[in-house]
Order: C-alpha cells, then sequence, then structure tokens
C-alpha cells in the first residue's frame, strides 16, 4: 500500500481509464491478503481491510496535506503555493476575507493540465468538504 500511496497526489485529477491500472494492483493485492480467486468480487474485501479506492485515496491525501499546510506543519514551498481565502492580497477588502471560512483560494488555470497542480487541486479538493469536517482541531495540539 505504501508503494500505491507514494507520491499519488500528482496522480489528482487524472481520468478513471489512468487509474484503472492501479486500482487493479490493489484489487489483486487485497486478492492475496485473503486468498480469492480472480474471479471473486473484491469490494467486500476492500472494505474488510478499510483500504478506500485508489481514487478516493488521492483526494485524502490532497486533504490531509492542505490539512497540514492549515496548521503550519508542512514544508515551507508548500506553504506558499496554497493561501487561505483571508489572507488572498486580490481579497483583502472582501467580505470573504474578514469571515472565519476556511476555504482556499484558487489559482486561476487555463489548462487540464494546470488544474492537476497541487496549488489548484489541493483547494480545490479541500474546498469541497463539508464544514463540520474541516472544523475538526489539530490532533497535535489537543
Amino acid at each position: 500500500m505504501s508503494r500505491l500511496d507514494y507520491c499519488n497526489s500528482v496522480l489528482a485529477a487524472l481520468p478513471t481509464s489512468t487509474l484503472q491500472p492501479l486500482q487493479c494492483i490493489q484489487n489483486a493485492a487485497a486478492r492475496l491478503v485473503f486468498g480469492l480467486s480472480h474471479s471473486d468480487h473484491v469490494t467486500p474485501t476492500l472494505i474488510q481491510l478499510h483500504w478506500l479506492p485508489v481514487s478516493c485515496r488521492i483526494k485524502f491525501k490532497l486533504c490531509c496535506l492542505v490539512h497540514a499546510i492549515h496548521y503550519g506543519r508542512s514544508p515551507a514551498y508548500l506553504m506558499e503555493t496554497v493561501q487561505s481565502v483571508g489572507a488572498s492580497r486580490s481579497r483583502c477588502g472582501l467580505r470573504s476575507s474578514f469571515t472565519s471560512s476556511m476555504d482556499y483560494s484558487l489559482t486561476r488555470m487555463h489548462t487540464k493540465f494546470g488544474k492537476r497542480a497541487f496549488s489548484h487541486a489541493g483547494p480545490v479538493t479541500r474546498n469541497a468538504l463539508p464544514d463540520h469536517i474541516c472544523t475538526v482541531a489539530d490532533p497535535v495540539k489537543c
């Protein structure tokens, strides 16, 4: 599983057809763990192992990285790529900059390749989360 998770945030916004080979590898690993044949359904096995599908694992990793950025537990080069709405200079006079919103500003991208960049994909994934999940306290400080 560590091999599947390694740098998987760079796989953000890829089409399902590109992620399918990785999903097949994850399914094969689940079948190996439980000794299932190739014709057996693997979904109940993935649920029993508490393994997210590859596309969901990518979103989870992106959200974890943005969460670490929010609480200052990430490298400086990552913290420079993502800005909260309140910290954005272009929005300093707007009401959204004074709210306690935890949303992140999006860099404007004109290509699909640009939308895969962490500076865009991270905030998009994080902003899509419900508010009750975003307000979870930093576990290190609790």
